[in-house]
């Protein structure tokens, strides 16, 4: 799962499919990355931690890193949440780049349309639960399309 600063929306992601992989009893490893290294060691959003629990998914252990171009190599899949973030792990992969690999991940759920999840962080309270029932829609999309 990549973002922007691994501190909103990818963790939320990472979380959101690692719960659900966890009920499925799916042995999948989750990770989430930003293209930025702005929060690097940091903690998610407060409001991305606080949207989790409420929905019953603890992030408050997760720490931000940045994507490597290795992660390329170690994922079978890695779903970005916007066209940005596509470009950005394109020009971070480089001769490595591999597009099957690498989608939007509300392709998921709308294959070929392209539709971003938009980024809360100067949002309110509200764009965090807009995001996370996007996101949960789209795990469970992914644990159906990949199981």
């Amino acid at each position: 799962m990549v973002c922007l600063g691994n501190i909103c929306r990818s963790p939320l992601a990472e979380g959101i499919l690692q719960h659900k992989v966890n009920e499925a009893g799916l042995d999948w490893v989750i990770d989430s990355a930003g293209t930025g290294g702005y929060h690097i060691g940091e903690q998610p959003h407060k409001l991305s931690q606080k949207v989790a629990l409420h929905n019953g998914v603890d992030i408050c252990n997760q720490k931000c890193r940045q994507f490597t171009k290795e992660d390329i190599k170690m994922f079978d899949r890695i779903f970005v949440m916007d066209l940005d973030n596509l470009n950005e792990v394109k020009r971070i992969t480089k001769d490595a780049w591999n597009e099957k690999k690498v989608s939007l991940i509300l392709n998921e759920l709308y294959p070929g349309k392209n539709r971003e999840v938009p980024d809360p962080w100067y949002g309110t309270e509200k764009d965090y639960h807009i995001v996370f029932e996007m996101l949960e829609k789209a795990c469970d999309k992914i644990i159906e399309n990949y199981r």
